[in-house]
């Protein structure tokens, strides 16, 4: 990069992080690319996030980066009648289910993924580490066990912590289907949960 390009990203930078999604959608339309640059930089985590824990795995910064350049493209279409955040992630969730529907096999991993690694534990973390860590071995592990589409809903309406509509956008379906998705979900992962800490006795 020009050095008189960086000066000015670095000028322009605390500009941009005080500016919202919509202001920043504003600028990109008119031509300003490093404002695209700051949307990027605010979600990408969550978008990864997002990729990882609906399957995307190994995968994860390829789709992310193929549902930036597509969300950039699609811009005109964007309308603001739901967050760019959420009209972001529903891309990156399309992304991922084209990947599912490409890929030869499946990767059982994918949720460990998504999971905060395991620490090796010292005698300072104690039982409750311990304890943590099998509690959220069992989650992955019941969460794994679901059918994709009721894992979608869980993912995004709990690990995610994405609202009713922003889950709605994010998985293109209508409100009552995400309200019931989510009630028989919440029902399989507990009946999951149960039988997992009835096995381990």
């Amino acid at each position: 990069m020009e050095p008189g390009r960086r000066e000015r990203c670095h000028g322009s930078g605390p500009t941009e992080a005080a500016l919202d999604d919509d202001e920043l959608v504003t600028r990109v339309r008119a031509g300003d690319r490093e404002a695209y640059d700051a949307l990027v930089a605010r979600h990408t985590s969550s978008a990864y996030r997002t990729a990882v824990l609906l399957g995307a795995g190994p995968d994860a910064e390829d789709v992310v980066q193929e549902a930036f350049v597509k969300a950039y493209r699609k811009l005109s279409r964007y309308r603001g009648e739901a967050s760019f955040r959420s009209w972001l992630l529903a891309i990156v969730a399309n992304e991922t289910r084209n990947l599912h529907r490409t890929r030869t096999r499946r990767d059982g991993l994918t949720l460990r993924a998504a999971a905060d690694p395991v620490a090796t534990v010292t005698a300072d973390d104690g039982l409750d580490a311990v304890l943590a860590a099998e509690r959220r071995a069992a989650l992955v592990e019941a969460l794994r066990r679901l059918p994709g589409r009721d894992r979608e809903v869980i993912v995004c309406r709990y690990l995610l912590d994405l609202g009713e509509d922003e889950t709605v956008t994010v998985l293109g379906l209508p409100r009552g289907t995400v309200k019931s998705r989510t009630h028989r979900a919440l029902a399989k992962l507990r009946a999951l949960l149960d039988r997992e800490v009835a096995h381990r006795g």
